[in-house]
């Protein structure tokens, strides 16, 4: 394993640690500031709002920089964020270290993503993708325990300063171990499009609209369903309050599996592979909303549902750039779409539960959403597998 997907992974972690420690720290910082529970929710949405702005907009920016460069840069962004963070003196000033933090998200998934898979042979690019995404996913199980663990003892500030110094850590190590021509393509692949003209032509193959519209709705479909699962869990399932976060790290658990699976599949044949994900997160969903009154079901549904929610992932980023040409800017906005597909998967089903459709409703609207994306996703695939055929039948012809 190349020593420059390690520090990829760390710069994940230290992402991920910054978007997801934050929900245990709410009270406490709420408190400091003396500001409404509302607003310090802000601190959350305001966060991913950004994510899905600075996914495209520094992505564009930087189209021309190299992109080991352009890590670097953005760890650094990030490192100021949460620096600014742990000193804020007022609520506007952390809400602006979570923003500033927050911008370097998207890009560094997205430009990050093309240079791992250009570290390892292309029939490794997957399995690259989910070592990158891995730091993410252990965040996603360590994130809000941390945070809350931290904040407990030390204060909250104290886990932005442990968090700035993950930063450091994986900027000293994507410096010293990322190679300097690190996201150029290997050379069985055609080289990346560089410009910024040349990445928006990226845009005109259908192939790469259809895999951000499977994304938006895969990512929505899981993330509208997990947004409510502790009510799920409380109000249907019969757990008590503190029982929520073993059962959340449950789900972690099953991302990092997903996760590690769906890259070794995906570079055996990854359209089957993003299909059987969606399909199973589908059952999953479904069975869990018929089945969520049951303790045991409930925790093996959850793992589950990680599993296949994130078994999809590193296929998913593979698949957009394959057929984008290496663009960063399809990256970038790949990461966008599952953030827009979060926050519509998010309001569905409070919709849902609004209108008095009971606490399993998201599960069902995921379900519904993620099936929907089975749909596009074996559009695609035949559409590839046509486009692919024809090429053969063309060279055999020449």
């Amino acid at each position: 394993m190349p020593s420059g997907l390690l520090a990829l992974a760390v710069g994940g972690f230290g992402i991920g640690l910054t978007e997801f420690l934050i929900a245990g720290l709410l009270p406490q910082v709420a408190s400091s500031f003396a500001v409404s529970e509302a607003a310090a929710g802000r601190l959350i949405s305001g966060y991913a709002l950004s994510v899905a702005v600075g996914a495209i907009v520094l992505t564009a920016a930087t189209a021309r920089l190299p992109r080991k460069q352009v890590l670097v840069g953005l760890v650094v962004l990030f490192v100021l964020g949460n620096l600014l963070c742990a000193i804020a003196p007022s609520y506007p000033v952390m809400l602006c270290g979570r923003i500033v933090a927050a911008l370097c998200h998207g890009s560094f998934f997205g430009i990050g993503s093309l240079v791992a898979r250009s570290l390892v042979a292309p029939e490794r690019k997957s399995r690259a993708v989910a070592v990158m995404f891995a730091g993410l996913t252990v965040a996603n199980v360590l994130g809000v325990p941390f945070g809350a663990l931290v904040g407990e003892r030390w204060g909250w500030r104290a886990a932005f300063w442990a968090v700035t110094a993950v930063g450091l850590l994986a900027l000293a190590g994507i410096i010293a171990c990322v190679p300097g021509r690190a996201g150029t393509a290997p050379t069985t692949e055609p080289a990346p499009p560089t410009g910024l003209r040349a990445q928006l032509g990226a845009f005109r193959s259908g192939q790469v609209w259809l895999t951000l519209v499977a994304t938006a709705l895969g990512y929505g479909g899981m993330f509208g369903a997990f947004s409510y699962i502790a009510y799920t869990f409380t109000e249907v399932g019969g757990f008590s309050s503190t029982d929520v976060a073993w059962l959340l790290m449950v789900y972690g658990v099953g991302l990092v599996v997903g996760n590690m699976i769906g890259g070794r599949a995906a570079d055996h044949d990854r359209d089957r592979t993003l299909l059987l994900a969606l399909a199973g997160l589908t059952v999953t969903l479904a069975a869990f909303g018929l089945l969520a009154e049951s303790a045991t079901a409930s925790v093996v549904l959850v793992f589950l549902m990680g599993v296949f929610g994130f078994a999809g992932v590193p296929g998913m980023i593979t698949r957009v750039t394959d057929h984008a040409r290496g663009a960063a800017l399809a990256a970038g906005a790949n990461v966008s779409a599952s953030n827009i597909g979060n926050a519509l998967g998010a309001w569905a089903g409070g919709l849902a539960i609004t209108v008095g459709l009971g606490y399993t409703a998201p599960l069902y609207v995921g379900a519904g959403m993620v099936l929907t994306a089975v749909a596009v996703m074996a559009v695609a695939a035949r559409r590839a597998g046509a486009a692919a055929r024809q090429d053969r039948e063309s060279a055999l012809r020449r």
